[in-house]
């Protein structure tokens, strides 16, 4: 994956953008983090945030015009978070003395700055800090211009005294009374200073080269605040006019000190400089579900609010942030960090040569559902990501072999001889559609699918042939695209020899797969085509009253396999409850993906977090949601049980089968169908293992499944260890132990010999060859 690839998908979150409250402040205060200071009852933390960006913080903190609180999340549910009245008593419950600035090495550069109000001495500040000589010109006796102009009880003169002090520590020279444009001309300036900043509320006389608006203000660069002559820029009332903004003025002087510090550097004024003053952040926040609050208000307006006051209204802040994506999907918020973080993680694993691959886990715990991009605002799709790491991961030789090696043997499995059958409809010397129940439902739901088939058969014009074997996914998912696109070949070629037909498809991956893959095929959903032609005419006893739809993660854009699911429910009598997320948003089941074998515990607990959704029984569509969820305690049917009442009390609630289970389900399927379906003579050809007969308790059952060891292989390490003798007994209990390497897993199975066959107390497997003397 190269770079270019890696910050596509970087860019597309936006967690670690600011918040609104912070770019729409011209400098930039970090609002979120001074309120939740605030929050903490830490007021000196907070003044130090506040500091840290504002020049002359006492001044601004008690007459900013907040635009920040205009911008701010919270009024979307309830009041805007009262940010100027918490600066204003943070400011007046903080006694520090303002940050002194440290100087840079001194310059040879000179900069006139024309009037002392808050952005002229921002400009100036700025500056002098960079160690440039800075000589300020006022017009008037005493600096701060229009500050004067605010009552004494808003701001205390003490404080403009106090905040402006600093320019004595880094060396501002001062030339009170002296009008611009009369006594000294710009041109005057220019010759005599390097570069120029006119910061004041006018210039008596107009200057050569300057261009005016029809309101008499210049007309600078937007980006750099540059005028026409060369070397000047200009800000403050020049630039805004009669209406006053501190916060303004001061975020004019600190462009223009940037724009004046590259001029004499003579570097690019525009380099790097999007996000300079206000601006809208891409950072999204959620707001549904937040209770509306008003703000507080004090108990004494005339003072503000109180320490106590201002904790409870900065507690109303929403601490702004996207993380929609990681609310959603389990898996997201398993590994405790968000999209652009997981993004580098996953970059760095797959440039790593030597060393842990960390990311391993990230990267194969995905289900590839695709519920990020729907929730995301900017379509952030982790799948994609993943998908592609996996590919190239298992091309490196990177991807670890114990992590999807299990549901590729079961994948190769569904596709040998033992499972695969490709036929026309007995008496059909072509077939106007095939159906193509799934690898999953053969394997659960057997007795459904010859139901279906049959029913089919009778019910649709033209000829109904079969295929069974699996389409391929869990190639595709595990990143082995060779081996999915071979699958794939096979798949048309069969399609072709059978004459092009349409395809009935019942699993909702196998459509996936499909319709992105092979799309020369026409497709239809099992479930589109029963609410076409109708339901079959099934006496039933008893359904079920009320069911929570689950739809499958992989149908999530498939609005009218939805749709015809529930008209489906409807025509059975069945009322319908939908989750509270569902069709297009609908969660996982814990089995796409793989990720029930990359990370069993987070599968786990993705299908408790969903089953925990209604307390009501589910109805899945999906054969393996329809298991996970049993097998947790969930009553849930599938789709298939309702439309041929196979239902009752307690079919909901049975668990499906096991893995060694499932793989005879679809074996014995294909001999089924042929026997009874095609009216073929079936000789079942039985290996030499199949014929030792195992004694296995339920508790050894369950560790079976959890460690994936299938039945075949407990008889083949018997088999080798009756047969070849190597085996080791346990005198205190009898118990033998054995191990034997049928594939590339080493299994080792402790068991003890009984007439009828053999009785297993535990297995176990590994990775590592076994090896010793003969």
């Amino acid at each position: 994956m190269d770079q270019k690839r890696i910050i596509e998908f970087e860019e597309k979150c936006t967690q670690e953008h600011p918040p609104a409250c912070m770019t729409a402040c011209p400098v930039h205060v970090d609002v979120r983090s001074f309120v939740a200071a605030i929050k903490a009852g830490n007021f000196e933390q907070a003044w130090r945030i506040f500091s840290k960006t504002v020049r002359f913080p006492g001044i601004i903190g008690r007459v900013c015009d907040h635009p920040c609180q205009a911008a701010c999340k919270r009024q979307e549910a309830g009041d805007a978070i009262s940010i100027a009245a918490l600066e204003k008593a943070c400011a007046g419950m903080n006694s520090a003395p303002p940050v002194k600035l440290t100087i840079s090495s001194k310059k040879d550069k000179r900069v006139a700055v024309v009037g002392g109000g808050l952005s002229g001495l921002g400009a100036a500040a700025d500056l002098a800090a960079k160690g440039y000589n800075i000589v300020v010109f006022e017009a008037t006796d005493r600096l701060g211009g229009r500050l004067w102009e605010m009552p004494a009880e808003v701001l205390p003169r003490r404080i403009i005294q106090e905040d402006i002090a600093i320019l004595d520590s880094l060396g501002v020279e001062i030339r009170f009374s002296v009008m611009v444009g009369q006594t000294l001309s710009v041109e005057d300036l220019c010759r005599e200073f390097d570069a120029v900043y006119l910061g004041s509320g006018k210039i008596n006389a107009a200057m050569p080269g300057l261009n005016y608006n029809r309101e008499g203000l210049i007309i600078v660069d937007p980006v750099t605040l540059a005028t026409g002559p060369d070397g000047v820029f200009a800000g403050g009332g020049l630039l805004r006019g009669p209406g006053y903004s501190p916060i303004g003025s001061l975020s004019d002087g600190r462009r223009a000190a940037i724009s004046i510090d590259r001029y004499l550097q003579q570097v690019s004024l525009t380099a790097a400089r999007e996000n300079e003053g206000p601006y809208r952040t891409r950072l999204f926040t959620g707001t549904k579900g937040v209770k509306p609050l008003p703000a507080v208000v004090p108990a004494n307006p005339a003072h503000g609010y109180t320490r106590e006051e201002a904790i409870v209204e900065a507690g109303r802040c929403l601490v702004c942030e996207c993380l929609e994506c990681v609310k959603a999907c389990p898996y997201l918020d398993h590994f405790k960090a968000y999209p652009k973080k997981y993004v580098r993680q996953i970059s760095h694993n797959l440039k790593m040569i030597m060393g842990l691959h960390e990311a391993n886990a990230l990267i194969n715990s995905c289900s590839l559902c695709g519920l990020c991009q729907e929730v995301c605002p900017e379509g952030f799709n982790m799948a994609d990501l993943c998908r592609e790491a996996r590919s190239e991961m298992f091309k490196k030789g990177k991807m670890p072999p114990s992590t999807h090696d299990f549901p590729i043997r079961d994948m190769d499995f569904s596709n040998s001889e033992l499972c695969v059958l490709t036929r026309h409809q007995p008496g059909y010397e072509l077939s106007r559609y095939i159906f193509f129940p799934g690898c999953q439902l053969g394997a659960s739901k057997p007795d459904q699918v010859i139901k279906t088939y049959v029913d089919l058969t009778e019910r649709v014009a033209g000829g109904v042939g079969l295929m069974l074997r699996c389409c391929g996914a869990p190639a595709e998912w595990s990143g082995r695209t060779e081996l999915f696109q071979t699958g794939l070949r096979e798949i048309k070629e069969q399609w072709q020899a059978l004459g092009r037909p349409g395809l009935i498809l019942a699993c909702s991956t196998c459509y996936q797969m499909f319709k992105e893959h092979l799309p020369e095929i026409d497709i239809v959903s099992l479930w589109e085509l029963y609410d076409q032609i109708g339901l079959p005419e099934i006496a039933v006893s008893q359904r079920p009253g009320l069911v929570a739809v689950q739809d499958a993660c992989t149908a999530r854009h498939e609005k009218h396999v939805h749709q015809s699911v529930r008209n489906i429910l409807q025509k059975l009598g069945i009322r319908i409850e939908e989750l509270p997320t569902s069709r297009e948003t609908t969660e996982c089941c814990g089995y796409g993906g793989l990720m029930s074998f990359a990370n069993r515990k987070l599968a786990d607990d993705t299908i408790r977090r969903r089953i925990n959704e209604s307390p009501a029984d589910y109805v899945a569509y999906c054969a393996m949601c329809r298991d996970n969820f049993a097998a947790k305690g969930k009553k849930t049917y599938h789709l298939l049980d309702l439309i041929y009442g196979q239902t009752d009390m307690t079919s909901a609630a049975e668990r499906g089968p096991g893995y060694s289970q499932r793989r005879e389900n679809r074996a014995r399927l294909k001999n089924t169908m042929l026997k009874e379906v095609w009216g073929d003579k079936v000789t079942v050809e039985q290996s030499s293992y199949e014929a030792i007969n195992l004694i296995i308790s339920d508790e050894v059952g369950e560790i079976m499944e959890e460690r994936l060891i299938l039945k075949e292989d407990v008889q083949k390490v018997v088999e080798h260890a009756e047969g070849s003798g190597q085996k080791l007994l346990n005198r205190h209990n009898g118990h033998i132990m054995a191990c034997h390497r049928p594939v590339s897993v080493t299994y080792w199975v402790e068991y003890t010999r009984q007439e009828d066959g053999f009785v297993i107390h535990n297995v176990y497997s590994h990775r590592m060859k076994v090896e010793g003397n003969s």
